[in-house]
């Protein structure tokens, strides 16, 4: 009794439209006014103390392990919870502190490949052809093509470089090569790649044979923090920095000035709360290892004292969104296969994480910014206004 007491407390006050809540008893009560347009079912009791301990990972791997079943729109389910100020995600009384996250060179190493190495046929059952992992740029009325949106994305950061042919750049989280090959083809660029993840490193690889760019491109296999003295005139890292942990960041910021030419530029692309930095127990534990959400004015404070200045910043937030909408509706296109290869629990993990972190961009939970910066005096090699940017 005092449980149940306990649970419609917490979700009595969580969203802001009418929710049914079917217990493990059985018996089903309606929070809100109207009709319910979601339901959430508790098959079994998840126990209060785990709920209290830290409730996105209880409840997370109750959905997981199907104690709990939502019927309906996750998304929107989330959305709601992320805006109610008095939901289990937000109110004071259900956060509880992390463990704080290290990150030595061979953790990071670890927690890049326990993501990235799931295997490359997986990622290419719902990814676009691009095989890019990280925000698209919809731009000119497209809302539904992922593809021409990475493309976009990867002439958007760029162009925003504006890079001079014949120059060098280094791409740090290279993933599976897009911009940095691109760069090559399209830029004239020499180019330099790095991952931890074997698996991005062989398709890298690959791909750089097969369009014969070995002059021109390279990928190596190797912690960005152990490039030596080698320097460049231009740097990306897209959807990187979330992953060195809040106490490598300064550092992080200081390799990259180290790492540019006098007056070089560099666009750095990463998820990043306005709200102030965040780590979430369910998101570390079984999809990013290790994970920290940055918040604005540490990541600010962090380029300054490297050295580097600012030129611009630019704000992705719904383009975020809708790149995680398609992949979701891309994955569970394929889920069936996926499910053979991997199980249900694993589908049922994955269909969560790609719809919780579209709700939290949804609901401005979370943001993600384009820095553009530069070691010299702001914006000194680039035009003086934006419109560079945009041209064609």
């Amino acid at each position: 009794m005092l449980e149940k007491t306990f649970y419609k407390m917490m979700l009595s006050k969580s969203f802001p439209f009418p929710v049914k809540v079917t217990y493990w008893d059985g018996k089903s009560e309606v929070y809100g006014n109207g009709d319910p347009e979601i339901e959430i079912v508790f098959n079994e009791k998840i126990p209060m103390s785990e709920i209290t301990r830290n409730a996105s990972l209880a409840l997370g791997e109750g959905f997981m392990d199907k104690k709990i079943e939502i019927h309906g729109n996750i998304q929107k389910l989330l959305v709601g919870a992320y805006e109610s100020a008095d939901s289990f995600m937000r109110a004071s009384k259900f956060r509880k502190f992390m463990p704080k996250q290290k990150h030595t060179e061979k953790q990071s190493e670890e927690d890049i490949q326990s993501h990235y190495d799931i295997g490359n046929d997986f990622y290419k059952m719902w990814l676009d052809p691009t095989m890019t992992y990280s925000c698209a740029y919809f731009e000119d009325g497209n809302k539904d093509d992922l593809e021409q949106a990475q493309i976009a994305k990867v002439h958007h950061i760029l162009n925003k470089l504006h890079p001079q042919k014949g120059k060098t750049l280094l791409d740090i989280g290279c993933g599976w090569g897009t911009l940095m090959l691109t760069a090559a083809k399209e830029y004239g660029l020499k180019v330099t790649g790095v991952t931890l993840s074997e698996e991005q490193f062989k398709l890298v690889q690959k791909r750089i044979y097969d369009d014969n760019l070995q002059d021109v491109a390279k990928v190596r296999l190797q912690d960005y923090r152990e490039l030596g003295d080698q320097k460049w005139d231009y740097i990306t890292s897209v959807g990187m920095f979330e992953h060195v942990g809040k106490e490598n960041l300064p550092k992080y910021f200081a390799d990259v000035y180290k790492y540019l030419n006098k007056d070089g530029v560099a666009l750095i692309h990463g998820i990043t709360r306005q709200q102030g930095g965040a780590t979430n127990a369910w998101l570390n534990k079984y999809i990013f290892p290790g994970g920290y959400l940055p918040g604005l004015p540490e990541i600010v404070t962090d380029i300054i004292d490297s050295g580097l200045q600012i030129t611009d910043m630019e704000t992705l937030r719904r383009h975020y969104q809708r790149t995680l909408e398609i992949w979701d509706k891309n994955f569970n296109a394929v889920r069936p296969e996926v499910e053979k290869k991997f199980g249900e629990r694993f589908c049922r993990m994955w269909d969560m994480y790609l719809n919780a972190c579209a709700a939290s961009f949804e609901s401005g939970n979370i943001d993600v910014i384009q820095y553009l910066l530069t070691k010299g005096p702001s914006g000194k090699t680039l035009p003086m206004t934006r419109k560079y940017m945009l041209d064609k």
